[in-house]
């Protein structure tokens, strides 16, 4: 019953390496057999935009037609051109179409990529 009392401390490597703290805080934890990759720096939005238009650049392309299509078909249809109205919101369809298109191509050739 005296032995119940007092507890058993088990030293492990663990708690043995930094002194009694699992592991350092300041330096991230050494894991057997993985080698983290670099960051890449921290982009502005701007850096970002254009990075992303050169990689992919009928996804912004396809983004103005829609924006276009939907403006022009709203001020056809304000101006009472019911007929124009309707076409440009069929190019409108297209053009959206053209985007989720890119979009799915885009998404597929970074896929088929070879990694650097």
């Amino acid at each position: 019953m005296a032995a119940a009392s007092t507890p058993a401390v088990v030293n492990s490597p663990i708690t043995q390496q930094s002194g009694g703290m699992p592991f350092d805080f300041s330096k991230p934890p050494v894991i057997e057999g993985f080698t983290p990759v670099s960051r890449r720096k921290d982009e502005t939005f701007k850096e970002k935009l254009l990075r992303k238009t050169k990689e992919n650049p009928f996804v912004p392309i396809g983004c103005l037609g829609t924006a276009g299509a939907l403006a022009y078909g709203l001020r056809a249809f304000h101006q009472g051109k019911t007929r124009q109205s309707q076409m440009l919101m069929r190019g409108r369809i297209f053009a959206q179409g053209f985007t989720v298109f890119a979009i799915i191509f885009g998404v597929v050739a970074t896929q088929l990529k070879p990694k650097q």
